[in-house]
């Protein structure tokens, strides 16, 4: 069996369905789809889901693609935010917001405009909550952790205990659990971004996801005959490419940038690549981020972050390659008309998934880009996984196709 056809055969067994909440699960009125086959996750996991998805709708899937975002809408209709995933452990704290990015592709699929004006009305929940519990001063938006009770505080004091050489000096045990946890909500659990310091940073990643978001409103509310609201949204999106040319982009590149210190991250990462995902960087700005590819490129794909002195061991770090940031890093190539560049990492990527499973049989989650295999930094024991791995594989493979 090859990669593509141990994919298709097991979508069907990602699939799950918990109306009821037990065992500290959250219950949801629809069928869903978990990274892992059998063990690892079996949650619903928020940013996983749009990066799983992109191969589930082109084998087939859609209808539990869509019924997986209508557990999504009644999530944050419910919460007003999209949680971590469907677990009490996962609340507190969300993921990056690709919801309305899913919402766009299904609403290409359905053309349901019923449908859309209900997800668009509880997108703008999920607006507002980035813009009320995730804003800086600045105008911009970082990551953050909501749960401060004891037993969330000692959950990040937890983490925390895992990073020994992170500098946490004159912080409280909630600021370390809120900085260590906000980490768990940008998906890169645990990175040396901004560690330390994550609640005073403007996220380049998380601002070019949201930029995406005001222009997926936009749409929406062009479809809807909402005239005064697309303005509204469209305003935003503009106002927000503004304020990350002037504050997050380098003179090389957009960066994380501590808005209390001033200081831009030292650590240069995939993370650069989301405003050109997203369409936020001009034409020079595209091509002097790309210039710096050889800093992150190796045999079999692009490592999490450039390789340095580091103080503690992270698994969102050299060598580590993740599916979602290649997906990121591809796509936002190809938008400039980069498509040598997305065309050959994107074999890299399938090189190293097709090599490891010949000899293990299975998919993981992430990979050393470095050689191909599983030598990876870990957090926890890597389980197995379809998922985003999956998602992305059978995107990078249409890529690849002759007419693709």
């Amino acid at each position: 069996m090859d990669t593509m056809t141990f994919i298709r055969e097991n979508w069907k067994n990602t699939a799950r369905l918990c109306r009821e909440s037990h065992d500290g699960n959250i219950g949801l009125p629809y069928p869903y789809f978990v990274p892992s086959i059998t063990g690892g996750f079996n949650n619903l996991f928020y940013w996983d889901s749009y990066f799983t998805a992109q191969g589930m709708l082109r084998h087939g899937q859609e209808a539990l693609v869509k019924s997986t975002v209508d557990d999504m809408l009644y999530l944050i209709d419910r919460y007003g935010y999209m949680p971590n995933g469907n677990a009490k452990v996962l609340m507190g704290r969300s993921q990056p917001p690709f919801l309305s990015e899913l919402v766009r592709q299904l609403y290409g699929i359905y053309q349901d405009p019923v449908w859309l004006r209900t997800a668009y009305c509880i997108l703008q929940k999920e607006h507002d909550f980035w813009m009320k519990k995730r804003q800086l001063p600045c105008g911009l938006n970082r990551y953050g952790f909501d749960d401060l009770s004891p037993d969330g505080i000692a959950m990040g004091l937890d983490v925390a205990k895992r990073l020994p050489g992170v500098d946490f000096s004159g912080k409280t045990d909630a600021q370390i659990a809120e900085n260590v946890m906000a980490d768990a909500e940008s998906g890169w659990d645990f990175s040396p971004r901004c560690m330390g310091h994550q609640t005073d940073c403007a996220y380049v990643d998380l601002n070019a996801i949201l930029y995406g978001m005001e222009n997926n409103l936009t749409f929406f509310a062009q479809e809807l005959g909402e005239v005064a609201e697309a303005d509204k949204w469209a305003q935003a999106a503009q106002r927000r490419k503004k304020l990350m040319r002037q504050m997050l982009f380098d003179g090389e590149g957009y960066r994380d940038r501590d808005m209390t210190t001033g200081t831009f991250s030292p650590i240069f990462s995939v993370a650069s690549f989301y405003p050109l995902w997203a369409g936020v960087a001009t034409e020079a700005e595209a091509a002097s981020t790309v210039a710096q590819l050889p800093r992150l490129e190796y045999d079999f794909g692009l490592a999490t972050c450039e390789p340095g002195a580091r103080t503690s061991a992270f698994q969102w770090d050299y060598p580590n390659g993740w599916a979602p940031l290649h997906f990121i890093a591809v796509h936002g190539l190809l938008r400039y008309g980069y498509r040598a560049e997305a065309e050959r990492i994107a074999r890299k990527y399938i090189h190293a998934i097709d090599r490891t499973f010949a000899e293990t049989g299975t998919l993981w989650e992430k990979y050393n880009v470095t050689d191909g295999t599983l030598n990876v930094t870990d957090e926890y024991k890597m389980p197995p996984m379809l998922g985003w791995t999956a998602g992305v594989y059978v995107d990078f493979t249409t890529l690849l196709a002759p007419n693709g």
